[in-house]
């Protein structure tokens, strides 16, 4: 009987927080399956060497603790996607800039989807959250270039 890989969402905890939990619903069948094929084992087992009890144990716990597994991993993301939600709405009415500095803008709403997090601001720029990315509860001061490829500085001086 196969056994589905499990899967790891470390790279991004948000990933598949509201997705289904077909890993359970398979879990819960090849449970059944186990318990159908031991019943069938025991049924046709040699009665001159039968089967030893004590790994029939060993194999039904490995199973347990399989589907326990798999239903903690169904619970713990649940509360990713509440935490997610709950941060989300931390945002609202903070300043973002994007990763790559090229977007920024104050947080008017924040769409929480099963793979991230997506923040858009008031000027509709939509800004996936990321590694990178910078919020504030003050605006971020605006880059002025001049011409000559040179940036301001406080004091009025120009870099060359």
């Amino acid at each position: 009987m196969a056994v589905d890989p499990v899967t790891s969402a470390a790279a991004n905890p948000w990933a598949n927080a509201g997705a289904s939990s077909d890993a359970a619903n398979n879990a819960s069948l090849n449970y059944n399956n186990f318990l159908q094929l031991l019943i069938a084992q025991m049924k046709y087992q040699d009665p001159t060497d039968p089967m030893d009890a004590s790994e029939q144990i060993s194999q039904l716990a490995t199973f347990s603790q399989v589907e326990q597994s798999i239903q903690t991993n169904t619970h713990l993301k649940s509360m990713l996607q509440a935490e997610a939600l709950t941060r989300a709405s931390d945002l609202i009415g903070k300043y973002v800039k994007s990763a790559d500095d090229a977007l920024t803008g104050k947080v008017k709403e924040v769409e929480v989807y099963s793979d991230g997090v997506v923040a858009i601001t008031e000027d509709d720029n939509k800004i996936l959250l990321q590694a990178g990315v910078v919020f504030s509860d003050e605006p971020f001061p605006a880059e002025d270039d001049t011409s000559d490829g040179s940036t301001d500085t406080d004091d009025g001086a120009t870099d060359t």
